[in-house]
């Protein structure tokens, strides 16, 4: 099907999302962006998959160009992705996350399975600072995430929905091993080997190991590349292999299609 471009502002509850569809007879790829981040950090996978690819990318709840909410809980941003895919007529894309994107995935397609073809996780993994510590370090740091977003680095938020949007993801990537396990869709990470903003020294590279269970237990998921990037740069400095792994999964998925005697276009 060769679908037409979009771009525009789509209606959903209180809020408005602001959305761009290449079009074209391409496979279906919907963009995840990291918890603060918009979609212009896409610019350098999509240039590298080109035409070939049908690119949709969006800005979640007060970030990017669109509007703001009263809800940016976890599972409105879910509700977010099938209002965009219902909105754009997309079925079965393949999914590409960014660090809090990145478990939006992995937990959108664990509860769809049926709805889509696969997922490429950018530096996301199953680990997350919870209980009071973690309420207290998000806490105590909620103040300067307004003033980063005046940098174009936080969302359109009060200090508190900044702090609260911490909590709550670290609380969900921790507890994510038994969805990863679970998961029956073909998953590619490509994972950063340095720091994020705000992380202690070797605090994420301690993380990211955790992902060694999850690949020797379930056969759906691999990892594409490991590369030489820290956390907030990935996209920008290694987006071939971002690529790649998207590439890695047009192909499991055909193979997929061949099995059951549907084809592959």
């Amino acid at each position: 099907m060769n679908a037409p471009a979009w771009t525009g502002m789509l209606p959903v509850d209180d809020t408005e999302l602001y959305v761009r569809d290449t079009g074209g007879p391409g496979r279906p790829v919907v963009y995840l962006n990291g918890a603060y981040a918009d979609q212009k950090h896409w610019k350098r996978v999509i240039a590298e998959l080109g035409p070939d690819y049908r690119h949709i990318t969006y800005d979640e709840r007060a970030r990017g160009k669109s509007k703001r909410s009263e809800d940016y809980s976890f599972e409105v941003c879910l509700r977010d992705l099938d209002a965009v895919l219902k909105a754009r007529g997309v079925e079965r894309p393949l999914l590409v996350g960014w660090s809090y994107g990145g478990i939006l995935a992995w937990h959108w397609t664990d509860r769809n399975p049926d709805r889509v073809a696969g997922a490429v996780i950018v530096d996301a993994f199953p680990v997350g600072l919870t209980g009071e510590a973690g309420r207290k370090l998000f806490r105590r740091y909620r103040l300067l995430l307004p003033i980063s977003a005046r940098l174009g680095l936080g969302a359109r938020m009060s200090a508190d929905e900044h702090a609260d949007i911490n909590i709550e993801l670290n609380e969900i990537a921790a507890d994510s091993v038994p969805v990863l396990g679970r998961l029956t869709r073909p998953v590619r990470f490509v994972l950063a080997t340095g720091d994020s903003l705000g992380s202690e020294a070797g605090e994420m590279e301690e993380g990211r190991k955790v992902l060694d269970e999850v690949l020797a237990a379930n056969p759906n998921i691999k990892l594409s590349a490991k590369v030489p990037s820290n956390h907030s740069n990935v996209l920008r400095n290694d987006s071939p292999a971002v690529a790649k792994a998207v590439r890695e999964l047009t192909v499991a998925r055909c193979h997929a299609e061949e099995d059951f005697g549907k084809g592959c276009s």
